[in-house]
């Protein structure tokens, strides 16, 4: 079984970005994401309706991951410390060596490969330092721009669940998709 540790927070850089912690200040930013019902549409969960629901959900993750249930980055841009996303490895199974990635983008900021960018360095983090043996990716199938940012990272489809899902009325289908560490092949 593998063993967590996210302290000292292991901050990413790439070519054109910074995955960071989120701190308190980084709350104004996280409301205007978490607020967008264009950036939420396809993230079952409730849109932030304060900049202290985002303060409230910094304070969540970090604790969660202070006890090494989760590693949470904020995406910001090289050239800026603003957070434009949020990227991180949710549902850590260490007794499988697996775990789940999840990810959000400012629309301003999509499609210019910026998302590609951050799942890269986090999958390498993943493969190489977590020594995961396999990455999910969980999401709705309506939301295709997600779809091709896991199909580009090498992820495959292993499965749709049809309204396996409850919300706000609405019965929601699941695709399911994931990664083995390309070096264990």
């Amino acid at each position: 079984m593998l063993t967590f540790h996210f302290t000292p927070f292991p901050t990413l850089r790439t070519e054109r970005l910074t995955l960071r912690p989120l701190i308190g200040a980084d709350a104004p930013a996280l409301f205007v994401l978490r607020s967008d019902p264009q950036v939420m549409q396809y993230i079952p969960r409730p849109l932030a309706t304060s900049v202290a629901d985002s303060a409230a959900y910094i304070e969540t993750m970090n604790e969660a991951m202070s006890r090494n249930d989760l590693l949470n980055w904020g995406i910001a841009l090289r050239s800026s410390d603003e957070i434009i996303g949020t990227i991180g490895f949710y549902r850590l199974q260490p007794e499988n060596h697996r775990a789940e990635i999840g990810y959000l983008l400012h629309p301003a900021h999509q499609g210019q490969g910026l998302m590609q960018e951050a799942v890269a360095a986090a999958l390498a983090y993943g493969f190489g330092e977590l020594n995961l043996h396999s990455v999910e990716g969980v999401i709705d199938p309506r939301n295709v721009a997600s779809a091709q940012v896991l199909k580009r990272a090498g992820f495959v489809q292993e499965g749709l669940f049809r309204e396996n899902g409850l919300w706000q009325g609405k019965f929601l289908d699941t695709a399911y998709y994931s990664l083995l560490c390309p070096a264990r092949r």
